[in-house]
């Protein structure tokens, strides 16, 4: 069976910029190849294809009728983007997208069933295509050392931007809301509805420190998980300590805490993960571990592998998943606008 590269398209380079050059420079070209890049403004597409060996294109019609081009890097905004993974699929491509993986839910959840049914492959970041090595370790860790229900969980994330308005969808609290949380918590929303299951409720607090835009820059999400759970999301866009996009996870169960890239400490891995738990009556290490990569990373090796139609290496995520986490979104985006409780609606 062929296992050669895929050849790919990246349509919208105001983030796809970042993935196109990951690709040309880095490990992953070996699973993705570009051969065409696409974006509506002429002077992003020219810096990205220039000196690249790649072509470039203001219309994506072109990009789903171009024989070369077997799989669609899809990293335009949320709004609209099932409509365009629909053009795609129906013109016999892949898709590798990203996070949030659309405004609305049951577009969302309309279209990735339509891909299954077509036999052709979606994909994104987040949640990615099977659990991915960080989340899997505390999956086990939960089993092997029977550590009981989830108790209570918390995710943080931050960064440091100084954003201007644009006119993009960030500056619109009805596209984008709760910004930190939508742009940079999806990933720790994902996260822990993985681990502690369905929410069934949010609350919302927000607030503007910094930003240009007229939307929040810090924010605070909180859970009420189905389960009886209480859990909340951090996310700034305000603190420039030097250590963004950490992605830091307390997991609180019956008899043991989990914490990912928790603290002051830190290695060079992408995830480091210690588990603390009793033990003679004291407060005791029992376990660590520590991946390269962490939660929130294209996994193009099993995109790779799914464009070949070669199984995954891992469990795959089901559409309904990925969906949760759209729903977690909306509520919150209602929660935000009323500043009353919202319930997840499904």
């Amino acid at each position: 069976m062929d296992r050669a590269p895929i050849p790919i398209a990246i349509v919208g380079l105001n983030f796809g910029r970042h993935i196109l050059r990951d690709l040309l420079a880095g490990a992953n070209r070996r699973f993705a190849e570009p051969v065409l890049a696409c974006d509506a403004d002429p002077v992003r597409l020219a810096a990205m294809t220039s000196g690249h060996g790649i072509r470039g294109t203001a219309d994506v019609d072109a990009v789903l009728a171009d024989p070369q081009v077997r799989a669609i890097g899809l990293f335009t905004g949320p709004v609209g983007r099932a409509a365009l993974i629909r053009r795609a699929i129906a013109a016999g491509k892949d898709v590798m997208t990203t996070k949030p993986f659309e405004a609305d839910a049951e577009a969302g959840l309309a279209v990735l069933r339509e891909a299954a049914a077509l036999g052709r492959v979606v994909h994104l970041n987040s949640p990615g295509p099977r659990p991915t090595a960080d989340v899997a370790q505390c999956e086990r860790w939960m089993a092997e050392f029977d550590l009981g229900r989830v108790i209570a969980c918390r995710g943080e994330v931050w960064a440091s931007y100084r954003e201007q308005a644009d006119g993009t969808w960030y500056d619109d609290p009805a596209t984008c809301p709760v910004p930190p949380v939508y742009r940079l918590g999806i990933y720790l929303i994902n996260d822990l509805l993985r681990l502690c299951g369905a929410v069934d409720a949010v609350q919302v607090v927000s607030s503007r420190m910094f930003t240009g835009r007229p939307t929040a820059d810090n924010a605070q999400l909180s859970l009420r998980f189905a389960n009886g759970a209480v859990g909340g999301v951090f996310a700034s866009f305000c603190i420039g300590d030097g250590d963004h996009y950490r992605n830091s996870l307390c997991l609180n169960c019956e008899r043991g805490t989990i914490y990912r890239n928790w603290g002051a400490e830190r290695g060079e891995a992408g995830a480091e993960l210690s588990l603390v738990m009793p033990r003679d009556g004291k407060r005791t290490i029992v376990a660590r571990a520590a991946m390269a990569t962490a939660s929130g990373s294209y996994d193009w090796e099993d995109f790779h592998r799914a464009c070949h139609r070669l199984p995954s290496a891992g469990p795959a995520t089901r559409p309904e998943e990925i969906v949760e986490g759209l729903r977690v979104i909306a509520a919150m985006a209602e929660a935000e606008r009323t500043g009353f409780t919202a319930l997840v609606r499904r």
